[in-house]
């Protein structure tokens, strides 16, 4: 018999798994719930709401794509253009563009007042702002914080740039 936990963290994987695939446009409860090969009423019984499931799942693909970022980017420091450069070419590639297109959808989603969205994107812009931060050699404190500002803005416009077809010299994955 599996434990409570065990099987919420595999409906979880299984949930999150279908949020990167298809996106928030897809998330709704029945799909959700078919994705995990559950109903939709088993999944409220492991989670609280949609919301808390949606929640949920978006933290478990923070804790995926910052392993992935570890894997692809040890912990050397590096400049803030350099850092800037490789982290576009790793969020660009097929192993992290799936994460790219769902972080522009949380943030399209918040700027539209999707609470769930805001409260989860702050967090997971903070996380990336934070393992940012420590992967550059410039500064400190305060300007430290400024320059992982930076390189995260402007990965961000370039990310935007990408998925409409303008930056990186192509049409945008999909």
């Amino acid at each position: 018999m599996t434990a409570p936990n065990d099987r919420r963290a595999e409906l979880l994987a299984k949930v999150a798994d279908h949020v990167l695939a298809e996106g928030l446009s897809a998330a709704s409860l029945r799909p959700l719930a078919a994705a995990a090969g559950t109903s939709d009423r088993m999944l409220l019984y492991y989670f609280k709401d949609k919301g808390d499931l949606i929640a949920a799942a978006l933290a478990e693909l923070m804790t995926r794509l910052l392993a992935r970022l570890e894997e692809a980017l040890p912990p050397a420091r590096l400049p803030s253009a350099a850092l800037g450069d490789r982290l576009f070419d790793l969020a660009t590639g097929e192993a992290l563009w799936p994460y790219m297109r769902l972080w522009l959808e949380i943030a399209a989603l918040s700027a539209r007042g999707d609470p769930v969205c805001r409260l989860v994107g702050e967090g997971i812009g903070r996380g990336l702002l934070a393992w940012i931060a420590g992967r550059l050699d410039e500064g400190s404190g305060p300007a430290l914080e400024s320059t992982a500002f930076g390189v995260a803005t402007s990965l961000e416009g370039r990310l935007v740039l990408h998925a409409v077809g303008i930056a990186g010299g192509g049409p945008a994955r999909t």
